[in-house]
């Protein structure tokens, strides 16, 4: 075998501590676009970044060596480590401890995107806590939901 090849689809969800709604209308998708440039950085593709005042959503095709954890490690240390300096009033900016990650099939990556870039619509309906526990057990997760919240 000469080479290899992966097709490594992520789907990436994670809230502010405590769901505090940090992330402002006014400037969101600059934290977004930087995000993203994070993940450029990992060598990673980002597809859709989005999210609400109090969470975030990033799909990713990432590749074979990167670690998700490293990923989503660096994801949040970088964005916090920018967004503190960069906007006044958000000195104690913070991402929770952990993170929903969904592996995603190449058939479904438009679908998962396109539910990332209406999570506005979304969430008129639907809190974070109720999405994140949903997305969850959607995916065979029988824990206790308040592991998932901190």
């Amino acid at each position: 075998m000469g080479s290899s090849w992966t097709q490594n689809y992520y789907h990436i969800v994670y809230g502010t501590k405590f769901r505090t709604p940090w992330i402002n209308p006014e400037f969101e998708q600059r934290i977004h676009a930087f995000v993203g440039g994070i993940a450029k950085d990992l060598r990673c593709t980002p597809i859709a970044i989005n999210g609400m005042a109090e969470h975030i959503h990033v799909l990713v095709r990432f590749p074979s060596d990167l670690a998700i954890s490293v990923l989503v490690r660096d994801l949040k240390s970088r964005s916090t480590n920018w967004i503190r300096p960069t906007f006044p009033g958000l000195l104690d900016f913070s991402w929770q401890e952990g993170y929903g990650g969904f592996t995603v099939s190449k058939p479904n990556v438009e679908a998962v995107a396109e539910y990332i870039r209406d999570q506005k619509n979304r969430h008129r309906a639907k809190t974070f806590e109720e999405e994140y526990l949903q997305m969850f057990r959607e995916s065979g997760w029988e824990g206790n939901p308040d592991e998932l919240f901190g």
